[in-house]
């Protein structure tokens, strides 16, 4: 099969990472561009070794760093949203590892194999990432979870990526008022509660008086996703890896623009 034919799937999901990378849709496509036409110059840059897919964008960031990706001149663009001008402030690296896990669904080894970096490397690219989002866009956290060590261990995670933990609640109750007097701008939400209560209800009472990104972590995926709307936009199914939360935490908080800013 032809390079061609294996990688025009993946075109239209390279523009969206690229438009995402530069910060522009028209600095983005133009580097999609520019890596079809390498590749029509040189073949040999796409790695038969690696899916399709991976050697894409493989090939797309070696461009891409060996510019620097013209960020330089993007900087004078002034309709770019928040999101856009919060991403050039993350370190080239990280922001790569960041996107290619949140934006496209890239596991770590993939990431690994299209960054020509170790798993370990890359992780802590994806930690990073969190860190420098964090210090952007710091806040205030609510655990919805029964489990203690399992809600020691998301507070862990919070607290490495730079936010603060206002508290942890075990039932819907708890849940409500803890949401009602600390106002956190984040919520991590446990769907099976201590006292048999929902977390998923709780929620929703929750998102009745105020919009604020949630993210669910549950054994029980199922009763989120049934195909009605709306359904959540982050879920984390446990058991959970560490770098999955880390990697939702930080998206959650980038790319929704309603993310609370912490009280100093």
């Amino acid at each position: 099969m032809s390079i061609a034919r294996e990688i025009t799937p993946h075109i239209p999901y390279l523009r969206r990472f690229s438009r995402a990378l530069n910060g522009t849709q028209d600095g983005g496509d133009a580097f999609v561009v520019a890596t079809l036409e390498s590749l029509i110059a040189d073949p040999s840059v796409f790695s038969s070794e690696l899916s399709p897919r991976n050697a894409l964008y493989k090939v797309f960031l070696k461009l891409w760093s060996s510019t620097n990706g013209s960020m330089k001149a993007l900087t004078a663009i002034a309709d770019r949203t928040a999101v856009e001008r919060n991403l050039e402030t993350l370190t080239p690296l990280p922001r790569q590892a960041f996107l290619l896990r949140t934006v496209e669904g890239f596991n770590i080894a993939d990431i690994s194999a299209i960054l020509d970096v170790s798993t370990t490397e890359t992780t802590k690219l994806i930690d990073q990432a969190g860190q420098e989002i964090a210090q952007q866009v710091k806040t205030n956290v609510l655990i919805i979870e029964d489990e203690p060590i399992i809600a020691l261990d998301i507070e862990a995670m919070v607290e490495e990526l730079g936010h603060t933990v206002l508290g942890i609640a075990r039932t819907h109750k708890e849940a409500v008022n803890m949401f009602n007097a600390k106002r956190p701008g984040l919520v991590l939400a446990d769907i099976q509660l201590a006292d048999g209560s929902s977390g998923l209800d709780a929620v929703n009472e929750i998102l009745k008086g105020i919009d604020v990104p949630v993210i669910f972590i549950t054994a029980y995926p199922e009763r989120l996703l049934t195909g009605d709307k709306p359904e959540p936009a982050f879920l984390i199914t446990k058991p959970f890896q560490p770098e999955a939360v880390k990697a939702a935490i930080s998206q959650a908080l980038f790319f929704e623009r309603r993310a609370v800013r912490k009280v100093a």
